[in-house]
């Protein structure tokens, strides 16, 4: 069960000041829970703490920031129940999804852990011409200072958790505005994390309104700001962050590409779970799917045998895979845009119905690309069916979009497949699978309105550090 209220952290303390946030049942409606509201006076506290706590959580040695993440670990293994709870209840997410979402929390933390020794530099040859005889270099990775952290309603848990996770590695005190529709993932982290011994001011994680957010983004006490989200907001956070390092993980229109040797079985099964895995509500769901036309009508027997399959309903149950969209409003929206694509000489092939939140796991063919469900970013339980005859144009279709996120290709044909990886403009190729496939080590990130910069902790942790030299005259 959730608690009747919950806090906000400030510098790594629980703060009751008010209830002024509600928190839905996404499937229910029904207001379940209240979360204190951070005002834009508890935002400067937290930055003015994080500022103090700058060098103590540099000096941090690396094996007691390991321990740190290694608590969290072991927490969330025996939370994992409340924790799945939560997601089911706040976001509407099927149980099942739920569960697998804690999993890679605990993932992220533990790969976090073990990257954390492994922030090391280099030793540099100076000696390139005789004027450099005798000189020495070596580099060290060092915090940048302060981030901020703005995370999306879709994984509460786990993008907030490749975001925290990687500041503890590299050492970085921070601050989180966790999604105002979701905030309970980010305050249950923040809540393991309380139990730490990290420096006073290393955390704190302030649910907020928009407009109290400016601090987020702004203020010049901040070395980094970290934003998962849409595109247009992403980029205007951007524009008014200043000198600050931004990187940006932003939407997509996930394509797929079926060439003519797939396996069509394994195909259709992947394609229904990328498409509508979560109501569709990833960044990297599968959107457009390109199937090679010798086998079109084949495979589009069984993905639409197999979407109407799918159970739809209360996210608590163990047998639902579509639960409710964020909100009514998102579903509006979306079930707007296939009633667009239908007046324009699309095909409905299944689903379409709207029920309040809940949107059936909907296939169209035959949509014509200047409609909003090609050029946009659906970001729900649609996905749009089109044949090819030639690879090559498979894979301009791809690039003809303002996102490059990432794109799965199912072929048995590794110049094919070297070809796509060379070709698309986009920052991730998954190669026989879909592109909604994603593990926590592995960079991930998006080209063009798709975002700047990489997450996967590793490469989080480049961007959390920064480089410092230092020359030694060796000789007189």
């Amino acid at each position: 069960m959730l608690k009747s209220a919950y806090p906000y952290y400030l510098a790594n303390q629980a703060v009751y000041a008010n209830q002024d946030l509600a928190v839905s049942n996404k499937y229910t409606g029904q207001v379940v829970t209240r979360v204190a509201l951070a005002t834009e006076q508890a935002i400067d506290h937290a930055l003015n703490a994080a500022v103090s706590a700058q060098y103590a959580m540099a000096q941090l040695p690396a094996y007691h920031r390991q321990q740190v993440l290694e608590h969290c670990v072991e927490r969330f293994k025996q939370r994992a129940d409340e924790l799945a709870y939560s997601l089911c209840i706040e976001a509407g997410k099927p149980i099942k999804d739920a569960r697998g979402e804690v999993t890679r929390l605990i993932d992220t933390f533990k790969v976090a852990a073990e990257e954390t020794t492994r922030i090391n530099g280099e030793v540099i040859n100076l000696e390139i011409s005789a004027r450099a005889k005798g000189y020495r270099g070596m580099t060290k990775r060092v915090p940048v200072g302060v981030c901020s952290f703005i995370s999306p309603f879709n994984f509460p848990l786990n993008l907030a958790a490749h975001k925290i996770a990687p500041a503890i590695a590299a050492g970085c005190p921070f601050v989180l505005k966790p999604a105002s529709l979701t905030p309970i993932g980010a305050l249950l982290i923040g809540e393991v994390l309380a139990e730490t011994d990290l420096p006073q001011g290393a955390f704190s994680i302030l649910p907020c309104s928009r407009d109290g957010a400016e601090l987020f983004t702004t203020d010049e006490r901040i070395k980094l700001l970290s934003f998962t989200g849409s595109p247009e907001v992403g980029w205007a956070l951007k524009a008014k962050a200043g000198k600050k390092k931004v990187t940006l993980e932003l939407g997509g229109n996930a394509a797929c590409i079926v060439d003519a040797d797939a396996d069509i079985d394994f195909v259709a099964q992947r394609l229904v779970f990328g498409a509508f895995y979560q109501s569709g509500q990833s960044c990297i769901s599968v959107q457009r799917i390109l199937v090679h036309d010798s086998i079109y009508q084949l495979v589009k027997e069984k993905l639409v045998a197999a979407t109407q399959q799918l159970v739809m309903g209360d996210p608590i149950q163990e047998n639902t895979f579509i639960g409710p969209m964020i909100s009514e409003k998102e579903a509006q929206r979306l079930a707007t845009w296939i009633d667009d694509a239908k007046q324009q000489g699309a095909t409905v092939l299944c689903g379409g119905q709207r029920n309040g939140a809940m949107l059936a796991a909907t296939l169209l063919e035959n949509v014509p690309k200047h409609c909003a469900l090609v050029q946009e970013e659906v970001f729900g339980p649609v996905a749009i069916l089109s044949s090819f005859s030639d690879f090559e144009q498979a894979l301009a279709e791809v690039n003809a979009s303002r996102y490059g996120l990432q794109t799965g290709i199912f072929t048995r044909d590794i110049f094919k497949a070297h070809q796509a990886w060379d070709r698309l403009e986009v920052g991730g190729v998954v190669i026989g699978d879909v592109p909604s496939w994603r593990v926590d080590n592995m960079p991930y990130g998006g080209v063009k309105d798709s975002g700047l910069g990489r997450e996967g902790i590793k490469y989080a942790i480049e961007d959390m550090t920064e480089s410092r030299l230092l020359v030694i005259r060796q000789t007189s």
